[in-house]
């Protein structure tokens, strides 16, 4: 078994892809012997990585908007992100490359090995298939996922509010639209947040959905709830 394939967690059955991923495009160049280097796996894998941390997103942070969620992917498959990933499978020096590209520290870059994985990634879909690649890539992606989790409380109001007042009493937070008001193409929208029967905030929007934010945003800023019965959680807000 070949060490990239340990560290992986995946066994090719179709080893010259593999290869194939792990050839950088330098080699090609400076030897004209090899008839394939990894940027069209890159191509594939950037998509099949896209797809996969969107559906983890999606599923991880259901009241996540999707500007929230746009930014959480955008952490997921930055560059130095999956940079890092490489480095946990120790990619670099598996990758083969011209000389020159190799004495100019090209094993070290981030772009290198960053575009390696997902070379990496797209080899995984195609031999093994979607679960695969997924299984690969979200063990490689616990940390990073569970620094989306910490950011999302941030990011999204919604959330924060019904875990703030959940803590308070079982009850969920409700949210409903009061008017749209404008023309089709320019609707806005009004919302409220309810809990325990008590309006917490309203908020506007150009979609139900950002209405809604805008509310528990509003809400988290008014604080129209009793925190006596919660001291821990006031001295976390």
């Amino acid at each position: 078994m070949h060490p990239v394939e340990k560290k992986a967690g995946y066994k090719f059955r179709n080893t010259l892809l593999l290869a194939e991923a792990l050839t950088h495009s330098s080699l090609s160049h400076e030897t004209r012997r090899h008839p394939f280097d990894n940027q069209r796996l890159e191509f594939l894998g950037d998509a099949v990585l896209q797809l996969i941390f969107t559906d983890e997103l999606y599923t991880r942070f259901p009241n996540a908007a999707e500007g929230e969620l746009t930014q959480l992917r955008t952490r997921l498959v930055s560059r130095d992100a999956l940079a890092v990933h490489a480095k946990t499978i120790q990619l670099g020096k598996h990758i083969l490359m011209g000389r020159g590209e190799d004495a100019s520290g090209g094993r070290k870059r981030p772009s290198i090995l960053a575009d390696t994985f997902e070379a990496l990634a797209g080899a995984i879909y195609l031999d093994g298939g979607f679960g695969a690649a997924r299984s690969f890539a979200l063990r490689l992606a616990e940390q990073s996922l569970a620094d989306c989790s910490a950011a999302n409380s941030g990011l999204n109001p919604k959330g924060r509010l019904q875990e703030t007042l959940q803590a308070l009493a079982p009850e969920a937070p409700v949210y409903e639209i009061l008017k749209a008001a404008g023309p089709e193409h320019r609707k806005r929208f009004a919302a409220r947040v309810v809990w325990c029967g008590r309006e917490l905030g309203q908020g506007t929007g150009t979609s139900k959905k950002l209405a809604e934010t805008a509310a528990a945003r509003n809400a988290l800023e008014a604080r129209k709830w009793d925190l006596s019965e919660a001291p821990q959680v006031a001295n976390n807000l």
